[in-house]
């Protein structure tokens, strides 16, 4: 007997009827195609078919959440649950029957998952979706996004005004001042006929004693350009301010979204993280810690240290074949939201912690890698170190290339004296691993 009695392989749906297999610890079918939905009633008679005092071990996809009510199920009961990638499934699916799909050979296949792949399966102790702070850093990425797509569209509309309205606001379409005076005045007919005096003070209220006659001034200016670049066409401002506008009430309200949910992850974040551990990592601000927090999960779930950024997937692949060997681009394995989390930590990191301020350096100038690339190295240093702190309960401790204890102050200092300056970096590839400077030159002659 291994560890496990026996291993009950559920492939779930979403609306049908989930179907389950019972197999023992030699992969022998105790049962199969057993169908219930995820109701008290139903999981009663499926527990009622796995032998009384069993070692359980539940293995599953996790398709959508369909699986989050099973796992906490069946982990109350005193099963072990485990997730299994669906790339990993397929791929063994097609090697165990080339040309068969079907619920029954999804669960049996699901059942002897631990005896065809055993080094692929990961104990899952969280509840995914289920956790709030997970929930609410997600939302939050979703709105930012959507904030981001939105102020695009803001620049293209303001681009059909001239280029006078972007010289204006540019680098501030974000501001509450621009947004209102956007709201108000995006009809440059309409800005024209605002006496001048009445609209210094409406910049000068909207900008509280930030801007006054001066930009007045400039938008005046933008609306006389783009009233003269217009006058032999038929465009309607009208119009065109009615789409500026609900597009600044859009921003307006995903901000105040932004700024509400903001609170609410500060709040589920002491929560989960009463020593703010996340909090010292350098990089790991207010918004990245309850990130990186959330979607790590729990820290004692990986094997090994080197576990952690293997599932993060800023590491790089391998492609070996006999005694040749090469590495390839990054995995890009696990929840992308932290892959971007540890990515941006480790930019900000390199600046403070002068460990990871000098592997950049060796990184960029000695061995020629391009800035993404050595940033991914440093968020995999990153992953590893965050994760040792956790399981430690231990605070990120900055220290000296020759492990030496230093405060921030000091290490910002020690990091600024290994900066890259710009012709140290690799100068950027054209075709053929050409220069774009030699690539010009061919072309010339």
């Amino acid at each position: 007997m291994g560890e496990y009695d026996f291993t009950l392989g559920i492939d779930l749906a979403c609306s049908a009827a989930h179907v389950a297999t019972l197999a023992d610890a030699a992969g022998r079918l105790v049962w199969s195609n057993h169908r219930f939905r995820t109701a008290a009633v139903d999981l009663d008679g499926l527990w009622s078919k796995v032998p009384a005092g069993a070692r359980l071990q539940l293995v599953m996809e996790p398709t959508r959440n369909a699986w989050v009510p099973l796992a906490a199920w069946f982990r109350a009961r005193g099963a072990t649950v485990i997730l299994v990638p669906p790339e990993q499934s397929a791929d063994l699916r097609r090697y165990y029957q080339k040309h068969t799909k079907n619920d029954r050979l999804d669960s049996v296949l699901l059942a002897r998952l631990p005896l065809l792949h055993p080094d692929g399966l990961t104990v899952c102790t969280g509840i995914g979706p289920a956790d709030p702070l997970r929930r609410a850093v997600r939302r939050r990425a979703k709105l930012v996004s959507q904030r981001i797509t939105s102020m695009n569209r803001l620049t293209a509309l303001l681009e059909l005004l001239g280029p006078g309205y972007l010289t204006v606001f540019s680098g501030s379409l974000g501001s509450k001042t621009t947004q209102m005076l956007l709201s108000r005045y995006a009809d440059p007919p309409k800005l024209l006929r605002t006496p001048a005096a009445r609209l210094a003070h409406v910049v000068t209220a909207a900008s509280h004693g930030q801007h006054g006659q001066l930009l007045a001034d400039q938008l005046r200016v933008a609306a006389r350009e783009a009233v003269a670049l217009y006058a032999a066409t038929d465009i309607d401002f009208a119009e065109l301010a009615a789409d500026i506008e609900a597009e600044v009430r859009f921003i307006a309200a995903v901000q105040a979204e932004i700024d509400q949910l903001d609170q609410r992850i500060q709040r589920l974040y002491a929560q989960a993280d009463p020593d703010q551990i996340l909090r010292s990592v350098p990089g790991a601000g207010a918004t990245l810690a309850p990130a990186i927090h959330a979607l790590f999960g729990d820290p004692h779930r990986f094997a090994n240290l080197d576990a952690a950024p293997a599932l993060t997937g800023p590491v790089p692949g391998t492609n070996q074949s006999g005694i040749g060997q090469a590495a390839t681009r990054p995995t890009k394995a696990g929840d992308p939201g932290l892959r971007t989390a540890l990515f941006m930590a480790a930019d900000l990191a390199r600046q403070t912690d002068p460990t990871l301020a000098q592997r950049y350096r060796r990184l960029v100038v000695d061995r020629k890698l391009h800035h993404n690339s050595a940033i991914c190295h440093l968020a995999a240093v990153l992953a590893t170190r965050i994760i040792a702190c956790l399981r430690s309960h231990n605070q990120y401790q900055i220290r000296t290339v020759d492990g030496r204890a230093i405060n921030p102050q000091d290490a910002r200092a020690i990091c600024a004296t290994l900066r890259v300056q710009p012709h140290e970096r690799r100068p950027r590839q054209g075709k053929a691993g050409q220069t774009k400077k030699e690539v010009a030159k061919r072309l010339v002659a």
